[in-house]
Formats: structure tokens, C-alpha cells, sequence
């Protein structure tokens, strides 16, 4: 953690601001220390990142799954692949705007993972505060130590450590259909805006309810499964993106067993396993997330290309 993290930093119950104590550095970074608030509570850093939560609850197949494949969606480890870029590109496709307008922005990640969106926004010179409720956001810290732009917290989402009004920009992608509440976790995010700031979120969409109806049907299956095993079982999406891609069959296929048609086969294994395996996950349609921004008070609210992908922007 860098010391700089304390000026967007307060107490999630908002009684405000949080007062450091550093036990051990390494150079300018704290490893090791304790934050401590007004009200009393006290919050550990621990390998450089802040804990404002005690688990990863809810998430911890994310915890296996980023620890399983903390680089394989970072662009800067796919460079020469046939995945080069990927990153970059949906990025920049979920929030429709020239990614050189993120220079200088403060801008949170919700729901960081490993860290791929982080890079993309710190690259394009955004000083990134990443958050995860997951122990993804250790594997986030080693693949983004050497931007000095980025900061890694460990956080829930429904108990955010930051004032109203902190952010230039804040992004959430495939995040938020997996907690507990959808529509609740998206209300979280609009007050941390600056005026003027947006807000940009991509959800699972409910319109092809083939896949809707199959995938919850295995997902009650899945879900309950040990974790090392249904990643074992998520290899079977290498065979079968050949078989998907058959007329006729392929499509027939898709609709009984949903695996993402991906051309690298470390990315359809991740994916795969992420679906099959999050607790909760929730799908949605465009208007039920536009009137979600029009209920908190953005405006200029854009669809872009995705499920439910969308842009608005605070007044």
C-alpha cells in the first residue's frame, strides 16, 4: 500500500478518516500495518493491501480461480498470442469513450479480479484504486506492483471505504450479476462519482432463455461441487468449442451446455469454470439497468456493445 491510498481512504460505517500505523516497508510500500478509524474499528494491511473485510464470503471460487490463472487475461502476458489486446479492446468497446480521456482520472475498479481492466486503465495514465471481495486482489497486487498508478483493496462492495464523490470515473465488468443483489451492488457505485464522473457496467443479459434455463439447471449441480474438481470438469470446453463451431449441431449444443466460444483454450477453461462456479449470479435486460441509472440520477445514459453494457454520467 502506498501511502498516497490514504487521501481516498475512510471508514466504511463513514464515521472518517483512517489513521495509519506502518509496521514493515518495502521502499515506498507499507507491507505490513493497520489502519485504524475514528470509531474504533481496525483494518489490517496485509502483503501490501488493505483488508476491510475478515473472508472472501461469497467469493471464494474467484479466490481459487485467479489464483489458478492470475495472468492468462492480462494483455501484457499475451502479447504475440492470438488473444493480444483482448483486454484493451473490451475495454474499450464497454465504455465507448477514447481511452486517452482516462489521463489523469481517478478511476475505481469494482471488482477487479487478477487485474486485467486495472492495467488496460493504468497504461492509458488513470491512477486505479482496484477492489475485490476476493483473495483475487493478491494476484491483482503481483501482476500490477510495477504500476506505481495502480492500488489494490481488499473490500465488499455493499461496505465501500470511500467518500461520495471520490472518483472520476468508476467501471464494474461481469461483477456485479455475482453478488447476493445486483440492483443493490450497482446503487453502491453512483454516490462515489464526482460531478460530472461516469459510471460505466456490463451485466449478464436474460434474453436467451435457452441458456438461461440450461445453465441454471447445471448450475445446481456445479456450484456444489468441490472447486478442484469442477475445474477439472471445465476442461471439457476444449473439445467442445470444436464441436460448437459444427452447423447446425453447434447450435443445438450451445443451447444445452453453455461453454464461452473463445479461441484459446486457457480462456474458454477460466471462463467456463467462472460460470459454473459462482454462487450467485443474476441476469438481466436493458431497461431493468436503464431505469437502475435513471433511479440514481445519471444522465447521458448510453447502451454500448455487450449483454447489458451501459454508460451514464453523474450530474
Amino acid at each position: 500500500m502506498n501511502r498516497k491510498l490514504l487521501e481516498w481512504l475512510c471508514c466504511p460505517c463513514a464515521c472518517g478518516e483512517l489513521a495509519l500505523s506502518a509496521e514493515r516497508w518495502a521502499g515506498d510500500e507499507i507491507e505490513e500495518g493497520l489502519l485504524r478509524a475514528p470509531c474504533g474499528l481496525e483494518f489490517p494491511i496485509r502483503n501490501g493491501i488493505p483488508r476491510f473485510v475478515s473472508s472472501d464470503g461469497y467469493c471464494d471460487s474467484f479466490s481459487f480461480e485467479w489464483k489458478v490463472h492470475r495472468r492468462t487475461q492480462l494483455d501484457s502476458a499475451n502479447v504475440g498470442t492470438r488473444m493480444a489486446g483482448a483486454s484493451e479492446s473490451a475495454f474499450a468497446t464497454r465504455v465507448g469513450f477514447p481511452l486517452s480521456e482516462l489521463a489523469g482520472k481517478l478511476v475505481l475498479d469494482a471488482g477487479c479480479g487478477a487485474g486485467r481492466y486495472a492495467e488496460v486503465a493504468a497504461k492509458h495514465g488513470a491512477v486505479v484504486v482496484a477492489i475485490d471481495l476476493s483473495f483475487s486482489v493478491d494476484a491483482a497486487r503481483e501482476n500490477l506492483r510495477g504500476l506505481p498508478n495502480v492500488h489494490v483493496i481488499q473490500a465488499d462492495i455493499f461496505s465501500l471505504p470511500f467518500s461520495p464523490g471520490t472518483f472520476d470515473f468508476v467501471y464494474s465488468f461481469g461483477v456485479l450479476h455475482q453478488t447476493p443483489d445486483c440492483e443493490k451492488a450497482f446503487k453502491q457505485l453512483p454516490r462515489l462519482l464526482k460531478s460530472g464522473g461516469k459510471l460505466s457496467v456490463a451485466i449478464y443479459s436474460s434474453y436467451n432463455k435457452a441458456i438461461v434455463y440450461s445453465s441454471e439447471a447445471w448450475r445446481s449441480i456445479t456450484t456444489r461441487l468441490p472447486k478442484k474438481l469442477l475445474y477439472c470438469l471445465s476442461f471439457v470446453s476444449v473439445p467442445l468449442y470444436f464441436i460448437y463451431r459444427i452447423p447446425v449441431i453447434g447450435h443445438i449444443c450451445r443451447g444445452i451446455f453453455v461453454i464461452p466460444m473463445l479461441p484459446d483454450w486457457r480462456w474458454r477453461v477460466l471462463d467456463t469454470y467462472d460460470w459454473y462456479s459462482a454462487r450467485y449470479q443474476s441476469k438481466h435486460t436493458h431497461w431493468e439497468v436503464f431505469r437502475w441509472f435513471e433511479d440514481e440520477g445519471l444522465t447521458d445514459i448510453k447502451v454500448n456493445p455487450g449483454e447489458v453494457t451501459m454508460l451514464g454520467t453523474k450530474i
